[in-house]
């Protein structure tokens, strides 16, 4: 079986404060794309057994340093495999063969869209045995991402720490996704957020994080597809000020330039660092990217999935 595991972008990104479980709260417009991974399931001998093959297209480094392997039980494809495994006592080995396209630490959710990949086709694989609520909750427990690309819905407004999805309906949108040649960690980004809020407040600015009414209209106008420029204007990302001057001096000038080239909503996606620039013409996306493409590493025209 050959599946294919879309990468994503957040139009919007709104963060809580941290919860005693340690994760955040989020409000978000997710998208998938029509640009991903591939992932190809093979049957193995040894009952049991994972083996994770990994081949990287070039582009898909966001530094110029040989990507580090990192052991197989920690790749996420690995780590959803065995869940499934353990939650349905199937027993037949796998091999699991990924073509990866989505830069890591891009902020484009290519590990969780892999790991959701991977849960969908080995549950057809065996028969079904999780249920659509089963397989949510399973994938929560692999990232906060995951169960917005086990869902079905192309673009879906995403609260709690990932797990309430609420499907939204898109216009037709083209994108150009843009990340210079450095890389942005999950983890390490939110503890930067957080600090960055702890050193605000320390100075008497209070808690940056206010609830905004405004957000559920964000929601409400894309459910009836109202879609309009100003309601574009009102997203934004929540990481953005947290970085330091270097990181928000590249972001700055990549979101500029979109701006520049015609992108009605342009911004970082997820904690980065990865930006983009979304067009309503398709020749408008493709321009973008033939720009860009003299500035930063990694480069990629594409368009939003409606369904």
């Amino acid at each position: 079986m050959t599946v294919f595991a879309p990468a994503k972008v957040n139009l919007h990104l709104a963060v809580g404060e941290r919860r005693a479980d340690g994760f955040h709260n989020i409000e978000s417009v997710f998208v998938k794309t029509d640009f991903g991974d591939t992932l190809h399931f093979l049957p193995a001998k040894d009952r049991n057994s994972i083996e994770i093959n990994m081949e990287f297209e070039e582009d898909a480094c966001l530094t110029d340093s040989i990507l580090t392997v990192i052991p197989q039980e920690e790749n996420i494809i690995y780590k959803a495999a065995a869940l499934f495994l353990s939650k349905t006592g199937f027993e037949r080995g796998i091999i699991i063969n990924a073509e990866k396209r989505i830069p890591a630490g891009s902020g484009l959710g290519g590990g969780s869209s892999d790991a959701a990949g991977t849960l969908l086709a080995l549950n057809k694989i065996a028969g079904f045995p999780l249920t659509a609520s089963a397989l949510l909750e399973t994938a929560g427990e692999l990232g906060s991402d995951v169960p917005f690309f086990v869902q079905g819905a192309g673009a879906a407004w995403v609260t709690g720490r990932g797990e309430c999805i609420e499907p939204i309906q898109l216009p037709s949108l083209f994108l150009t996704l843009a990340a210079p040649g450095f890389s942005s960690g999950t983890a390490a980004a939110f503890r930067l957020l957080d600090n960055y809020r702890q050193t605000l407040a320390s100075n008497g600015n209070g808690n940056i994080y206010i609830e905004n009414t405004a957000l559920r209209g964000i929601n409400f106008a894309a459910v009836y597809g109202d879609f309009t420029d100003n309601l574009f204007n009102s997203m934004y990302n929540d990481f953005m000020p947290a970085f330091g001057e270097n990181e928000r001096n590249v972001y700055d000038s990549i979101t500029a330039q979109f701006r520049g080239l015609g992108a009605v909503c342009t911004g970082l996606s997820g904690s980065g660092s990865a930006c983009f620039g979304v067009f309503k013409e398709k020749a408008q996306a493709d321009n973008a990217a033939s720009v860009l493409a003299k500035k930063c590493k990694f480069v990629k025209s594409c368009a939003a999935q409606n369904t």
